[in-house]
């Protein structure tokens, strides 16, 4: 199992970033994890500036396959006394393959303090849990998940998970990494497998520095709407204390 860590210690500059090897073990069928692929280009993203705030957005386009050998670069398109917009790209020899705008951005003053977010409906597993780990040759080998026992929606997931390995990485490269873990909604919807792949991928940081116990974040990820070979879901992730820290929203194409 090649680790996140591993590819980025492996990693050769290029100019604006640097190339690697997506090995097998992150691979979702023909392309790379969407959270993999997330987690190199904030990677190229943190390392244009020491100074740059916090992260609060990013905007992600999965626009083709990246497998291989993949060329990851980053660039500042605007910075400003509070903001910091940088925009990454993923390259293979198919072509861009990932494109993503992330949003730094430090705390200002407010008379505005509003929070109506719920605290998570599940506490983390126990010591004792049961946990999944992937069959190898596919990304879910670099997981731990635990499924807990909930009443959910026909298109709903709510499940715990970590990376197996994490030592040494940024703490939002981790959990980039980690927040697209879940199959999509509409996965459920359906009686066999079948392909689905995400189109696009809205998060935003509602803490600015998000932490955790023992690695393990509450992943949420359900679908109100899919017809036409298209789905629209919503997607969360908590902390072990239970906290809000991220949501988001994806569009996933079915292929079936």
């Amino acid at each position: 199992m090649t680790s996140i860590t591993a590819l980025l210690a492996s990693a050769k500059p290029v100019e604006g970033g640097f190339s690697t090897e997506i090995p097998a073990n992150w691979l979702q069928g023909r392309t790379a994890y969407g959270g993999l692929s997330a987690a190199l280009a904030l990677d190229a993203a943190v390392r244009l500036a020491d100074d740059l705030p916090p992260l609060r957005s990013a905007q992600i386009a999965f626009i083709g396959p990246l497998s291989g050998e993949v060329n990851v670069t980053a660039s500042l398109l605007r910075r400003g006394r509070n903001a910091a917009f940088i925009q990454s790209d993923i390259v293979s020899e198919a072509g861009l393959g990932f494109r993503a705008t992330f949003v730094f951005m430090t705390s200002r003053d407010s008379a505005v303090a509003h929070d109506a977010t719920a605290p998570a409906p599940i506490a983390p597993p126990p010591g004792d849990a049961k946990l999944y780990v992937g069959p190898d040759n596919f990304f879910t080998s670099n997981f731990e998940f635990f499924d807990p026992k909930a009443d959910l929606g026909p298109a709903e997931w709510l499940r715990w998970g970590r990376l197996r390995e994490r030592e040494g990485l940024h703490p939002m490269v981790e959990l980039m990494a980690i927040g697209d873990g879940l199959p999509p909604g509409a996965f459920k919807l359906f009686g066999k497998p079948t392909p689905l792949s995400s189109l696009n991928w809205q998060i935003n940081f509602l803490d600015p520095a998000p932490v955790t116990q023992d690695g393990w974040w509450l992943l949420g990820a359900a679908s109100d709407h899919a017809q036409g070979g298209y789905s629209s879901q919503r997607m969360t992730i908590w902390n072990a204390d239970g906290a809000l820290v991220a949501e988001a929203m994806q569009a996933v194409a079915i292929f079936g």
